[in-house]
């Protein structure tokens, strides 16, 4: 799973997510709001959460077996926390190769004929940073 801080600037670069059953995500709420709520790890699941869809936008409905009293959270306070699977899925026609080093993880992308490398020390961290490179040069 990748960290908070990159799944957030995957968000802002535009990164679009479709949630389906087995999706993590964490809550980015109004700093009003508690933030050990924001800590916790939710996963999209038909019994306990679902995204519903409505003609005013997407909440995420959270069907009482929380510890917490939530109801439903709108779609744009979520924070998506692809698994390395979907994020190599994400990459598609640009990825290479993913190399293990030493002490780290490098993957390779080719976009436009150049070939771009990124490494880590956490695969899922390694596969985050090329997909953010990806959708900011698609902006």
């Amino acid at each position: 799973m990748i960290s908070r801080d990159l799944a957030i600037e995957l968000k802002a670069a535009g990164l679009v997510w479709h949630p389906e059953s087995g999706d993590r995500f964490q809550l980015d709420l109004p700093e009003q709001l508690e933030s050990e709520i924001e800590a916790d790890v939710f996963t999209v699941s038909e019994m306990t959460i679902e995204a519903r869809r409505y003609p005013t936008g997407t909440i995420l409905a959270f069907n009482g077996t929380t510890e917490w009293a939530l109801d439903s959270v709108a779609f744009a306070d979520a924070v998506w926390l692809p698994r390395e699977d979907q994020l190599r899925e994400l990459l598609r026609a640009t990825f290479r190769s993913l190399t293990r080093l030493e002490d780290s993880f490098e993957v390779r992308i080719e976009v436009g004929g150049e070939e771009l490398r990124f490494e880590h020390p956490d695969v899922a961290e390694a596969y985050g940073l090329a997909l953010l490179e990806l959708v900011g040069r698609s902006r």
